[in-house]
């Protein structure tokens, strides 16, 4: 009979004297070999799923062999402790004023910002100046700072809710719909008040990548502003998009350029390309984050501005970005994300022609996709049936339904990262294909208990 409770030690380290099975939820009492230690949880994450065939997740899951070198010569780095790593400290100055040009910052050098363990936190950041800055132009004019709000789509990711959540800041939803696939600008007015801290513009939404559309979302501010006097800030949460946008859509108006964005997010370890842990924020100028959210440690005789949630956290991550910086150059960007959009446009067009599908949109934005089933196509089957048939074949492609005033609309999503390549890709196709015609043989429907949303980041 087999414990539960226990992990059983491969019979190749079975030494004399050497325990055969192993607690998992407590530590042992004596040592063990260094390779015994490593086989036990090299064989547990084998039954992970293969992370390259993983299109749910929109983080990067490969780096060159040079990076890995690099990692490996940096996991020790402390962010933190600029002291004792004032060049690795420098380097991430440099990173997000490398940034700060490419959103096209008015004074690139003159920005404030620094690197997060992710683009959540660098939401949360983002969202905290606007709180805070909101609060001290209240107090100014002698007004209440009891009730702020947030502004943002029904399709916002789940980090904005928290940002709500944990400081105290009621959210607003613009829902969704049909005819306003995402936040556009349509009846923002409606939403925004003198307790607005902020809107927040996601460039590649979620649920289904698509862009919103800042340059109109920024319009309908400055209708609000010559109408009410409200000036209200953007926030651009650009995890996936704004390292997308610069290399295949240098034209589309969305960043710095625009004066009421005030502050930009991005995930480093998504389309940045460096492996998980790193995010980004840049405000267009450093008067935008207020002075009382900035704390100053020591660093090569001065003073080092810093302003994070995290205290240690890995610094290896920052110096892959700049290796990603100065090793792509804006030509590898461009020809690394124009290849993952090729081959989203490419499963997009695929999927699209098949009777089964309805395309919500085709990766023209970021390399995201999403699709529906098409109405009156069958009763036997769901996006949930043709998800699970994936995961046979190793294919993580989600499904969930869409949020509110569409939660009746089922949707299933591709995200194309650096890594799946044309060939591997012909290959999801052609298993696409193979469980559809399986299932569209059914001459019944699907059991569907135990049915749950796909995870969507």
């Amino acid at each position: 009979m087999v414990d539960d409770g226990v992990v059983a030690v491969n019979p190749l380290f079975a030494r004399p004297g050497e325990a055969r099975v192993v607690d998992k939820y407590r530590m042992p009492t004596e040592s063990m070999l260094p390779e015994t230690a490593y086989q036990i949880v090299h064989d547990e994450i084998m039954l992970d799923g293969n992370s390259r065939l993983n299109q749910a997740t929109f983080v990067g899951t490969w780096m060159d062999s040079y990076a890995s070198k690099l990692y490996s010569e940096s996991f020790d780095k402390n962010m933190i402790d600029k002291d004792e790593y004032p060049q690795t400290a420098d380097i991430e100055g440099r990173c997000w004023k490398i940034l700060a040009e490419l959103w096209h910052a008015p004074e690139p050098t003159a920005t404030m910002g620094t690197s997060t363990i992710g683009s959540s936190e660098a939401c949360m950041l983002g969202g905290l100046a606007f709180k805070r800055r909101w609060q001290l132009a209240r107090r100014a004019a002698g007004k209440s700072t009891d009730r702020p709000n947030l502004v943002m789509t029904s399709a916002v990711q789940v980090v904005w809710e928290k940002f709500c959540n944990y400081w105290d800041v009621e959210p607003r939803f613009v829902p969704i719909s049909e005819e306003h696939k995402c936040l556009d600008g349509h009846d923002l007015s409606s939403y925004v008040d003198e307790n607005t801290i902020g809107v927040v513009a996601i460039l590649g939404v979620t649920y289904t990548g698509m862009y919103e559309p800042v340059d109109k979302i920024a319009a309908a501010l400055d209708a609000v502003h010559h109408d009410t006097g409200l000036d209200i800030p953007i926030h651009i949460d650009g995890a996936s998009g704004a390292m997308i946008a610069p290399f295949l859509q240098p034209d589309l108006v969305w960043d710095f350029r625009l004066e009421r964005v005030h502050s930009i997010s991005v995930s480093g370890h998504k389309y940045g390309l460096v492996y998980p842990g790193l995010g980004w924020v840049v405000w267009r100028s450093s008067d935008l984050l207020p002075e009382d959210l900035i704390f100053r440690v020591s660093y090569l005789g001065g003073a080092m501005p810093t302003f994070a949630l995290n205290f240690s956290r890995p610094g290896a991550q920052v110096l892959l970005q700049y290796y990603q910086f100065l090793r792509q150059g804006k030509a590898g960007y461009y020809s690394v994300q124009k290849a993952s959009q090729d081959v989203a446009r490419f499963l997009a067009q695929g999927i699209g022609v098949l009777d089964a599908f309805d395309l919500w949109n085709d990766g023209s934005d970021i390399p995201v996709f999403a699709w529906r089933q098409t109405a009156g196509h069958t009763e036997n089957w769901s996006l949930y049936d043709l998800s699970d048939r994936l995961r046979l074949k190793g294919w993580q492609v989600p499904a969930y339904p869409l949020p509110d005033n569409l939660s009746n609309v089922t949707v299933q999503r591709i995200v194309v990262r650096n890594g799946l390549s044309m060939d591997l890709a012909r290959s999801l196709l052609d298993d696409i294909r193979e469980a559809v015609g399986f299932l569209d043989r059914l001459r019944g429907p699907m059991p569907s208990e135990g049915q749950t949303p796909g995870f969507h980041h």
